[in-house]
């Protein structure tokens, strides 16, 4: 165990490709040789455990080609500042995200919203949990870029990113097709310690933007070939996207 980082939460789930569980909230790494992709940071508290899992991985920081961001919420976005001025990596995501990274706006759960919702079980651990880890400061990411290109990025894992908009204006998730791998971010998870429901879900309401657009996003998932499904939130989920899909709607009554 490492800067609070345990063997567990280092999850093969293909050759190079990585889930790795922080606090609460999941990154991914796609190594390809030396090099690697990153996608999402964690929480700023978790900025330590992520470099432990890159050394675990034999993954130099400086090696990371680019850290590609699914959405600007400070659980995902934790460590993209330091990585970007320390390390030289490119911090790269949705043209629509690049204001929200740089706090131009925030939308983002408030701490009203999760006082009005404290009685509900499992919101207010995962909210004390939250601001040990500093995920409700502001954690501006100074110099965001959108996608060099359309399509695949030249990358390692050749990431394509799908934008998913809902959850924040500009949330995208990324495929990874050479993998059979979908890194869906906060569009749909597979748990959440303020959710009682375990697989594929959305996220509690007071996390969405645009609940109804996340729920109508989730159609740029049904046309991709993946069987694996990495989540912002939650376990990996092995079977068909296409099923995650519709038992996420299910769940949400849709």
């Amino acid at each position: 165990m490492t800067a609070g980082l345990r063997d567990e939460d280092i999850v093969e789930v293909g050759a190079g490709v990585h889930l790795v569980h922080g606090s609460d909230t999941n990154w991914v790494v796609v190594k390809d040789g030396e090099a690697a992709t990153l996608i999402d940071s964690g929480y700023p508290g978790d900025r330590e455990a992520l470099l432990a899992s890159l050394a675990k991985l034999d993954i130099a920081p400086e090696a990371v080609r680019a850290l590609l961001i699914t959405h600007a919420h400070g659980d995902h976005i934790g460590a993209a500042e330091h990585l970007r001025t320390t390390y030289g990596t490119d911090v790269l995501m949705h043209e629509e995200e690049v204001p929200h990274a740089r706090r131009e706006f925030l939308h983002q759960v408030t701490v009203g919203k999760i006082l009005a919702r404290a009685w509900r079980p499992g919101v207010l651990p995962w909210a004390v949990g939250a601001v040990r880890s500093g995920g409700l400061g502001a954690v501006p990411v100074a110099g965001p870029r959108a996608f060099p290109v359309a399509g695949a990025l030249d990358l390692p894992g050749g990431p394509v990113p799908v934008h998913t908009p809902g959850h924040t204006r500009g949330h995208c998730a990324y495929h990874l097709p050479e993998h059979g791998v979908l890194v869906s971010g906060d569009a749909l998870v597979t748990g959440h310690p303020t959710s009682r429901l375990a697989g594929p879900q959305l996220l509690p309401g007071m996390f969405h933007a645009d609940r109804a657009r996340t729920l109508a996003s989730l159609a740029a998932f049904e046309a991709i070939q993946a069987d694996t499904l990495l989540a912002g939130h939650g376990p990996v989920y092995r079977g068909d996207v296409r099923e995650a899909v519709a038992r996420t709607r299910e769940h949400a009554g849709a």
